[in-house]
């Protein structure tokens, strides 16, 4: 059996091994070391003279599978194909896949299970996407996360007891700045009634921070649209001006 080709389009990790005027030799790590080509027009957005001063030896970079030759066993990819935001989803990606290992590991280790982790991957790769993708379902909904996993007894007591104290909930925030004016004859006892409600911050005249954490974006946001409800509210029928702006 040959080594695994990764699929058209995909987001790989590949570290730089040769350069070469008209493009460069890369490595792919997760694909056992397959070896990949990008040609220096791949490099960048535009033309460039000095393909060094984009990349260098043994650097790691996060590149696009653009072309495949299963026959000929030949990879190429491209940099330029890639932007920020995939960059960043893909690093944080091989984060949370290297840490899932590391979590599972102790928790073999611990349990002085006979499983190997090789064994174990392969199981929950059957049923998830990705190993850390089990050990969220682990910590929320530990009664079925392990059907079709065969771990009992004291290993899985050893990756719930993993899970609880090392994969916490992720925590988001929102944070909105308030304007408001107030000419009421009390407009300081008004807005001290108000905002005092809600925790806002002081900033400057007429201006106030309120920040929400929570475990994701739409419930973050939805916590935030009723502080401004309530804002909305209390000032309802008041002489106030009130407007509320994403924080930059």
């Amino acid at each position: 059996m040959g080594v695994e080709m990764p699929k058209r389009d995909e987001l790989v990790l590949a570290t730089v091994t040769k350069i070469l005027p008209y493009g460069a030799f890369l490595t792919l790590k997760e694909y056992e070391g397959l070896e990949a080509f990008m040609h220096i027009s791949e490099v960048a957005p535009r033309w460039i003279k000095n393909i060094h001063e984009f990349i260098s030896l043994n650097q790691t970079l996060v590149v696009r599978v653009h072309r495949i030759d299963a026959e000929k066993h030949q990879v190429d990819v491209s940099l330029k194909r890639v932007n920020e935001e995939e960059r960043k989803r893909k690093l944080e990606e091989v984060k949370r896949g290297t840490r899932a290992r590391k979590l599972l590991e102790v928790a073999i280790r611990k349990s002085k299970s006979k499983k190997t982790f090789e064994k174990l991957e392969a199981e929950i790769l059957e049923e998830y996407e990705t190993l850390y993708d089990f050990l969220e379902e682990v910590r929320d909904s530990p009664d079925s996360a392990f059907d079709g996993i065969d771990a009992k007894g004291a290993l899985r007591d050893e990756i719930e007891a993993t899970v609880k104290k090392s994969v916490k909930k992720p925590i988001v925030e929102v944070s909105k700045v308030l304007e408001v004016k107030c000419y009421e004859s009390d407009g300081v006892g008004v807005l001290r009634l108000v905002l005092g409600k809600i925790g806002a911050h002081y900033l400057g005249p007429g201006k106030y921070r309120v920040r929400v954490s929570a475990e994701d974006y739409k419930d973050a946001n939805k916590q935030m649209d009723k502080i401004v409800q309530t804002v909305e509210k209390g000032l309802k029928g008041k002489d106030c001006e009130f407007s509320a702006e994403e924080e930059k």
